[in-house]
């Protein structure tokens, strides 16, 4: 049996399969490239929001470079 679940993209993102989308399933938070819908990761909301900060004040923007 297949699940429905609801992709979100942000806004931000380029039109076409170029982008990262979000799902909330059974409490989790589910991310996932759209060119390659088949790997999920997994993470907790919290766990979420911690990252999002860190890359608000720019912690990882050394990796962009």
């Amino acid at each position: 049996m297949r699940v429905h679940i609801e992709w979100r993209k942000s806004s931000f993102s380029e039109q076409g399969d170029n982008c990262v989308e979000l799902a909330l399933y059974d409490g989790e938070i589910l991310v996932r490239e759209s060119d390659i819908p088949d790997v999920v990761v997994r993470t907790t909301p919290d766990k979420l929001r911690a990252f999002l900060a860190g890359a608000k004040a720019g912690e990882f923007d050394s990796l962009l470079a």
